[in-house]
């Protein structure tokens, strides 16, 4: 046991080099500070309520592409009843609903993808809105 000491040299080094990611990811610099979003004030509804949104938005939106293009469902009804905004039926849409109340995409959207660098392949087939949609 007179090498007991390359022993212990030796786990030192693989459990630093185990750990490594843990520590890198640790030290990372990320952003302290949280975005603000910027809610709209004249919105009555949104299609679910602000904590579902928060965490699954993108569930809602994938299975809003799903309805539409596997089954043709294009209006969002819930308990039996087509929801609707000024009058007119809520598409199943990214830009025909959503981007209604919330038309910044670059204070909106991008606040928070940026900031938990999220990079969303909504914009591949949607077109991205200059300025606002209303």
């Amino acid at each position: 046991m007179y090498d007991g000491w390359k022993i212990i040299l030796g786990l030192i080094v693989f459990v630093g080099f185990f750990t490594l990611p843990i520590w890198l990811n640790l030290s990372s610099a990320q952003s302290k500070v949280k975005p603000q979003l910027v809610y709209p004030k004249d919105a009555m509804q949104c299609v679910e309520n602000k904590d579902y949104m928060n965490h699954y938005h993108m569930d809602l939106l994938n299975f809003w592409r799903d309805s539409v293009v596997r089954m043709n469902v294009r209006y969002i009804v819930r308990n039996g009843t087509v929801l609707t905004h000024n009058g007119e039926k809520l598409e199943m849409s990214l830009t025909l609903a959503c981007l209604k109340c919330h038309s910044n995409k670059e204070q909106f959207c991008d606040q928070c993808h940026n900031y938990l660098d999220v990079k969303p392949y909504c914009w591949d087939c949607h077109v991205q809105p200059k300025g606002g949609l209303k």
